[in-house]
């Protein structure tokens, strides 16, 4: 069972993370009621991408949270122009937006896998491999998105950060980001399928002034985790749950979980 541990901020360097994290980015982070909202959806490596390619993907859930309203948004651009989504933020507090997506299909061979899973701390994966003579194979995976964005409206901080949205793999703050100090500690808690997720890798990531900083912390027995947001900036906490193929077509199914907020 792999101890609950934080390692020391580490500065990413070129070609050096093997995973590509999906996000959601907007223009800024803080905005005064009334103005709009330009949003991108990212895929990339060391918090550093391009825009998600919609005529390849595809979402199957779009949802925006405040403290008095909640919907799905039913339409987004392609993002080859111009932004992916653009929001009107009416309501002041800290809004909530969510998105899940379909599974996408990719088959690796057995090198570019095992590092892959290395990489994100899937280590009963390895094992599992290992274990039935199959870490020299290929592996054909379904994989999944379910991604976080937070952004503050006006002064008013709201309990919106907390909302547990029911993502298979979902991300929740445990203390709103915009009410927590500079060097303060924040609480989070990893959810799969409804339950605490245990023993898992988490990455915290910061990018700021051309810099990525990225902390590997894996959660506590209750699903927790605990670190200091120690700069400004861009900051994302990602982690990846694989469990076996439950659709044909595929040996695995991965999820991947990731919440955005700036300060």
């Amino acid at each position: 069972m792999k101890r609950a541990v934080a390692i020391a901020w580490l500065v990413i360097l070129q070609g050096v993370a093997a995973a590509h994290e999906f996000w959601m980015q907007p223009d800024k982070f803080r905005y005064q009621p009334g103005e709009v909202m330009k949003l991108n959806f990212m895929v990339g490596e060391q918090f550093l991408g391009e825009r998600w390619d919609l005529k390849k993907h595809r979402i199957i859930r779009l949802d925006h949270h405040s403290a008095t309203s909640e919907g799905l948004i039913e339409s987004v651009n392609s993002g080859s122009e111009g932004h992916h989504l653009e929001v009107k933020l009416a309501n002041e507090g800290t809004h909530l937006f969510v998105l899940q997506s379909n599974n996408a299909f990719i088959e690796l061979q057995a090198e570019e896998f095992n590092a892959y899973l290395k990489e994100d701390g899937l280590e009963d994966i390895i094992q599992y491999r290992q274990q039935t003579g199959a870490a020299d194979k290929p592996a054909r995976e379904y994989y999944q998105r379910n991604a976080k964005l937070l952004v503050q409206v006006g002064n008013k901080p709201t309990d919106t950060f907390g909302k547990v949205t029911g993502l298979p793999l979902e991300i929740i703050p445990l203390n709103n980001p915009y009410t927590t100090k500079l060097s303060g500690e924040i609480k989070f808690k990893v959810v799969f399928e409804g339950r605490p997720l245990p023993y898992a890798l988490v990455k915290v990531w910061n990018r700021k002034d051309g810099r990525t900083l990225v902390q590997n912390i894996y959660t506590e027995k209750d699903g927790t985790l605990t670190t200091r947001l120690g700069n400004t900036g861009m900051w994302m906490v990602s982690c990846v749950k694989m469990v076996p193929a439950r659709e044909a077509g595929a040996d695995w199914q991965s999820y991947w979980a990731s919440l955005v907020f700036g300060l």
